[in-house]
């Protein structure tokens, strides 16, 4: 199935149907939801090709570049959750890529630090980010690429106070 001609961007196609409310009320949070959806897909692929899934590559990218972390302050740095950093530990833990340790200073708590087996990896992990951003940005020109970039960013600077709002609303992470 394709989206119709009314629905999808001008001179394209859609990846997917774009419903007729979305494409009325919000067709930017759409295409953002197609781009999302499309490079997850695209790193899922590249990732896989290095032993990981997609996320995992951010907690190994912030201990090579930070060190050290506590599990609490990767949770907070990724804006992820309690239970999925847990899960992600876990599943590096076991790849060899990170080990565990108890803190010297408080027993309740573990230090999170990348092997030497995972500095192996450190290159293809960011190439697969280099291959990831070439992906998204082969058709643009450096201008356009600033610009994308800029928009971007100022989407983002506009929905942190609204994700807040809903995390205090009880209604999720950020």
């Amino acid at each position: 199935m394709t989206a119709s001609p009314e629905t999808s961007p001008p001179g394209r196609a859609a990846s997917m149907p774009i419903p007729a409310a979305v494409a009325e009320r919000g067709p930017i949070t759409h295409a953002l939801f197609r781009v999302a959806r499309l490079n997850r897909l695209h790193a899922r692929k590249l990732l896989s090709r290095v032993g990981l899934h997609p996320a995992q590559e951010l907690v190994m990218l912030q201990l090579w570049d930070l060190g050290p972390q506590r599990q609490a302050d990767l949770v907070t740095l990724l804006g992820s959750d309690t239970a999925t950093m847990t899960r992600t530990i876990r599943r590096l833990e076991t790849a060899g890529f990170i080990r565990r340790r108890r803190s010297e200073h408080d027993k309740r708590v573990y230090i999170i630090e990348p092997t030497a087996a995972s500095l192996a990896l450190r290159a293809q992990v960011e190439q697969v980010w280099s291959d990831l951003e070439a992906a998204v940005t082969r058709n643009l020109d450096k201008s356009q690429q600033t610009q994308l970039l800029n928009l971007l960013e100022q989407a983002e600077a506009d929905l942190i106070p609204v994700a807040a709002n809903a995390e205090t609303d009880g209604m999720g992470q950020l």
